[in-house]
């Protein structure tokens, strides 16, 4: 769909999806990701699987909500402005509806057995969630060795220093455009990489 052009039925379309992904996303933006991934590439196919991987690197370096973040930037791939808007919507309308009802309800029965026991079933599954979503992404992000030897020395990093994670995705950016610099010119022609020899003009002083 072109960015410049309202589709009013299509922008409702990318709000409802949103609207019924936000339920589902317990655990916070990153259990998002893998229902996002689901609805606009394989149900939808909105988006390409290296366009939604950009997306989210895109989000990890954006101050924000990343539930919101990333509804807002998938919104604009698809459909621009409106659909940025939309996403917007749909995403923040039904959690801001079952923040209030189940907040009154934590507050009430926080201390009950069953609530607790519930809340602890559900984390292992959040982040199981994120583990699906992340080596999903993994087929087809760490393309060679170089990529692979990026995503371990990243996970290193993050596990010794939980503080530094905008610096690791810096350190990405750059190191990342060194590579596909540094394998540009080796993939040119040597005759291109070859530095020609000054040519020198010997005269024997005849005239």
């Amino acid at each position: 769909m072109e960015k410049n052009k309202v589709d009013v039925k299509f922008i409702l379309k990318i709000f409802l999806s949103f609207f019924k992904i936000s339920p589902l996303s317990f655990g916070g933006g990153f259990a998002m990701i893998p229902i996002i991934e689901d609805e606009v590439v394989r149900k939808k196919e909105w988006v390409t699987k290296e366009q939604i991987i950009d997306i989210f690197a895109i989000i990890q370096s954006l101050p924000g909500a990343i539930a919101v973040n990333a509804a807002s930037l998938v919104g604009y791939q698809i459909a621009g402005v409106f659909g940025a808007i939309a996403a917007f919507l749909g995403v923040i309308l039904p959690t801001f509806a079952i923040m209030i009802v189940f907040g009154a309800m934590l507050i009430t029965y926080q201390h009950n057995f069953f609530v607790q026991a519930a809340l602890q079933g559900i984390r292992p599954v959040v982040v199981a969630m994120i583990a699906s979503a992340g080596y999903k992404m993994s087929k087809v992000t760490i393309v060679d060795k170089t990529c692979l030897a990026i995503t371990v020395v990243s996970i290193l990093t993050l596990l010794m220093f939980k503080s530094l994670i905008f610096v690791v995705i810096v350190s990405g950016a750059v190191f990342g455009i060194g590579i596909v610099n540094f394998r540009g010119i080796q993939k040119q022609p040597k005759s291109q990489l070859k530095v020609s020899e000054p040519s020198y003009e010997i005269s024997n002083g005849s005239k």
